[in-house]
């Protein structure tokens, strides 16, 4: 996948974010933690990975889309938008 250099850095870092949050929603579940700490805790995952998303979109989703040869068209707006609305 080829995202803009500047945007890599922002990505990896929410994804890894994410992955520190999860892995303290699963530490929270196994402790038996209030429920509403959990969905708490869960719903700032789900934050940051839509976040991490919509920077790979922003970040140019016809480069990650296209071919290493170059030889397949742009993305339609139609496909762009489906994919930001898979990510809604």
């Amino acid at each position: 996948m080829k995202v803009e250099e500047e945007a890599t850095s922002a990505i990896l870092n929410r994804l890894r974010r994410a992955q520190g949050q999860l892995a303290g929603v699963v530490a929270m579940i196994e402790a038996g933690r209030d429920c509403k700490d959990v969905v708490t805790q869960l719903a700032a995952v789900s934050r940051a990975l839509d976040r991490a998303g919509f920077k790979i979109v922003a970040s140019g989703m016809r480069q990650c889309l296209a071919t290493a040869d170059g030889e397949a068209p742009p993305m339609s707006e139609a496909e762009l938008e489906k994919l930001f609305l898979a990510l809604a």
